[in-house]
This record gives structure tokens, C-alpha cells and sequence, in this order.
């Protein structure tokens, strides 16, 4: 009687399930649901497809024994297994096959280096594990890359990253459920790199059963590359489909280039997608606008979510400088903190870079911070690096000048003094920014654009008619001018 060769295979993957117990559970979906059986020779031969000659050396080396048991125990003492192994995983096209016998685990690996460690960079290293060695067998553990240093607890939250913020965590709570791709993106020096590790430091936290990795995209691409010139490009494709959850960093440094690398990352990201995987990827720029990476990569990048970080506000910038300060043990005035944080507005880099200048001075020359000594050091910082006017500027300039509290203009209190100087903010904010009317109503007292139209049209009506406030528009605009 013919046997079915689904039905036998069925039979051995119960077999071999219940041998590894509860406990191995990780290991069966790992190793075992991944084989297709193709074909029953005789009824005592068993053909099974694997997904690369690295599956099938694993395989021989590792659980040979359980194979066979299971085989003998189906098709009787007679029963024998065949692979069906596919050499190229269908980067370039048609997948090619080979036909390999069962070595009985002797010689299927004895030309392949296990404990030959070697580094993520692509380089020979002593202390981190061989990336194509898998975890979940024999507690072979993968190093993540992560950095302590980047944790949640010292990602400054604000309205400028409260979204990626929270989609991060959430990811970290239910990885592979929550946001599958995460996209984080926005300009040099806003955190994303940061933010992308804490997820992985707090997924590793809260599921310490889960295997995460970051790379950056010119590692990925180095290591794809070594890969392809070793003949292991398998090997390097099936490791990555093993991660729990992969981080990956810049990827727009692929753009217009390694259309190798996007395909392979393709396949990789499709896999993990299924198996319900998480995710997470950085860029300097919003999907739409990664112009160079192939279409259907690109498309599979908006599967998910895409987080912007902006540059953080005023207030959140403060709240970083002291928080550095602090996890430093430094104290400094707060009237010094709050001039660097109003006049350092480009990225988070250079607001923290500041504040190391302005610490280094003080320490060098043996004088003490002060708000004169702040001066000196940032008006040559910010001559090196364009200042740039926004809206929380000349709420500060303004506010300043009329010695009225910052806080004043986001009050909804109609005294004459208050009214005028938000009106001014309103009117220099729309003539030395790019903000839309929307965005400047919002920050000067969430006021709607026809507010803020309103304002602009009363200063210049003043202007023309009221000395006085002519004065001050004239004054304000000098003080603009040499900021």
C-alpha cells in the first residue's frame, strides 16, 4: 500500500514535537516547520526540501538521531531520509536545488569553522559569538549591540518625539503585534538612533526569551557582501530570519546603491513580516521622500508606522541639558542652562556638544559657570553654526523685552500688555520663519490662523500709526538682527 508523504512527515514532525517537549518549542518552529517533504521513494525513502546546505549540516549535526527515530518509527527499521537542499535562496531568480543523503551527522560539518569567532563588522574578533551560529541550541546567545547608555530612562520625552516615544514602547510591550515595520525618521542629531536601541534595550527587558539585534545599514551591507564573497550568502540570509527582532539604522545610506543588499533585505524583512517578527528601521528622511531604494522595499517600509522626531521645543531642550547634567553630577545655574537652551535650536548633538564646550572652559581657565562666561562661549558656538530663528526664540526676545514671564504668551488672559507682546511674537514669528500660521498659533496661545492673521495686520496697522509701538517693532527688529 502506497503511504502518503505528507501523512509520514506529519507523523515524524508529531514524533519529533513530542520528544522536545514544551520547553523546545522555540526550537521545533526554528528547525523543523521550516522542512517541506517532497517525496516517499519505496515507501521507505523520505525526501524533505530545507531552506539552505547550512540547515542541512545543522540539521545532521544536531538532530540526526531524532530524524532517524522518528523516521524508523513511521516507515519501519528500514526507513531512510534524503534532503532536497536549495543553494541559492531565490535572490537571483529560480531557486537551485541539490539531492544530499543523510551522513548520520559524521561529516555534513566537518569543514565548517563553528567556533571560529567572528565580529559584525565583518572582522575576526575574541569576544562576540559567530553571527551565524543561532540562538535557542545549547544557549548560544547572539550579541545584540545594544548600549546601555541608551535607554529609555534617559530619552527625554517632549512634544517633538511624544509619538515615536510611545510607538516604541508599545512595540517593546508586544514585539512583531504593535507598528510592524516602526520606521523612525527625522533630521541628524533628534535621537533616533537612541530611541531605536532603547526599544531593543526594553523588548530584551520585558522579553529577555526574545533574540535582538541592531545593525547599522553599512554593516548589514558589509556583512552581506563578506557573505557573498565566502559562498555563505545562505548562511547570512537564514541568520537574520532567525531574529526576534532586528533593528536596523540609516537605512537611507542604501539609497541609489547595493541593489544586492535591498534585495536580500527584501526577502529577509518579507520573512520576518509573516512570521510575525518585529521590525524597526531608521532614516534621516520620511518614506516618501527615500528616493533611491527599490520600489517594492520602499513599499513594505509603509506597512507600519512612520515616526517623526522634530527638533525638541524650548522646554524639552532644557529638560535634556539637565538631565545630562545631572547623570554627570554638575551643577550649573539655571539662568545658564535656559540661554543654551534658547539660543542652541539645530539638533540635540550640538545642544549637548555646547554644554561640554561651555563645562570644558569653565574646567581649562578655573573660571565659574556663569551666565557672562555662557555668552562668550555660545555667541562662538553659534557663529560656527548658523543659528537659526524659531518661534520660541522670539517668544523669549519678546518677552524678555517687555520683562513679561515666557509663560504670558501662552496664558489666555486679554490684559493690554500681554495681548500686544503675543501679537508681536505672532507677527515676527510669520516674517522670520517658515512656520505655517497653523504651527504659530498653536505655539503662541493655541491660537487658530485667522488669530495670527489678525495680529500680523494690527502691528503693521500700529506700526504706521502709534510712535511708540513703531519703536518697539523697530527695537525688536535690531535685537533680531544681531542674534
Amino acid at each position: 500500500m502506497e503511504k502518503d508523504y505528507k501523512a509520514v512527515w506529519a507523523s515524524c514532525l508529531e514524533i519529533i514535537k513530542d520528544n522536545l517537549g514544551k520547553e523546545n518549542e522555540q526550537v521545533f518552529r526554528t528547525w523543523f516547520e521550516p522542512i517541506v517533504p517532497v517525496q516517499l521513494e519505496d515507501n521507505s525513502i523520505l525526501k524533505i526540501q530545507v531552506p539552505s546546505p547550512f540547515f542541512y549540516e545543522w540539521l545532521e549535526q544536531h538532530f540526526i538521531d531524532i530524524l532517524r527515530r522518528s523516521i524508523r518509527a513511521v516507515l519501519g527499521p528500514q526507513g531512510m531520509l534524503k534532503y532536497i537542499v536549495v543553494m541559492d535562496q531565490s535572490i537571483s531568480g529560480k531557486p537551485i536545488v541539490t539531492t544530499l543523503p543523510s551522513t548520520g551527522g559524521r561529516s555534513a560539518v566537518k569543514n565548517r569553522p563553528q567556533d571560529m569567532p567572528f565580529n559584525l563588522n565583518g572582522e575576526n574578533s575574541s569576544d562576540l559569538p559567530n553571527p551565524f551560529i543561532f540562538p535557542g541550541i545549547k544557549k548560544v546567545r547572539v550579541n545584540s549591540q545594544l548600549s546601555d547608555a541608551y535607554s529609555l530612562a534617559n530619552f527625554v520625552e517632549g512634544d517633538c518625539n511624544r509619538l515615536a516615544r510611545s510607538a516604541g514602547y508599545a512595540v517593546a510591550e508586544n514585539p512583531g503585534k504593535s507598528y510592524n515595520p516602526l520606521l523612525l525618521h527625522g533630521g541628524v542629531g533628534l535621537g533616533k538612533t537612541h530611541l531605536a536601541n532603547a526599544i531593543g534595550l526594553k523588548t530584551k527587558e520585558l522579553h529577555p526569551e526574545k533574540t535582538v539585534l541592531y545593525v547599522t545599514s553599512e554593516q548589514f551591507m558589509q556583512q552581506f557582501a563578506d557573505a557573498g564573497k565566502n559562498n555563505n550568502t545562505n548562511d547570512f540570509i537564514h541568520f537574520y530570519e532567525l531574529i526576534d527582532v532586528l533593528i536596523i539604522d540609516d537605512i537611507q545610506f542604501w539609497a541609489n546603491k547595493a541593489s544586492k543588499t535591498q534585495e536580500a533585505f527584501f526577502h529577509i524583512f518579507n520573512y520576518l513580516h509573516q512570521k510575525r517578527n518585529q521590525i524597526i528601521i531608521t532614516s534621516d528622511k520620511a518614506p516618501s521622500e527615500l528616493i533611491g531604494l527599490e520600489p517594492r522595499l520602499l513599499s513594505r517600509l509603509k506597512w507600519g508606522l512612520a515616526a517623526d522626531l522634530q527638533m525638541p521645543d524650548v522646554e524639552t531642550r532644557i529638560k535634556i541639558l539637565q538631565q545630562k547634567l545631572d547623570n554627570d553630577g554638575i551643577e550649573m545655574p539655571y539662568e545658564v542652562i535656559e540661554y543654551i537652551a534658547y539660543n542652541i535650536n539645530t539638533n540635540v548633538r550640538e545642544l549637548e556638544g555646547a554644554l561640554v564646550s561651555l563645562i570644558a572652559q569653565s574646567s581649562l581657565n578655573r573660571k565659574q559657570i556663569t551666565i557672562d562666561l555662557a555668552k562668550q562661549m555660545i555667541d562662538k558656538f553659534v557663529k560656527s553654526t548658523s543659528r537659526e530663528i524659531t518661534i520660541d526664540y522670539i517668544q523669549k526676545v519678546v518677552c524678555d523685552y517687555f520683562n513679561l514671564p515666557i509663560d504670558s504668551i501662552q496664558s489666555r488672559t486679554r490684559k493690554r500688555e500681554i495681548v500686544q507682546a503675543r501679537q508681536l511674537a505672532m507677527y515676527f514669528a510669520k516674517k522670520m520663519t517658515k512656520s505655517s500660521l497653523a504651527i504659530i498659533g498653536l505655539q503662541c496661545g493655541n491660537k487658530d490662523h485667522a488669530t495670527v492673521l489678525h495680529a500680523c495686520k494690527t502691528v503693521s496697522n500700529l506700526a504706521e500709526t502709534d510712535k511708540q509701538f513703531r519703536y518697539w517693532v523697530e527695537d525688536l527688529e535690531k535685537k533680531f538682527k544681531e542674534s
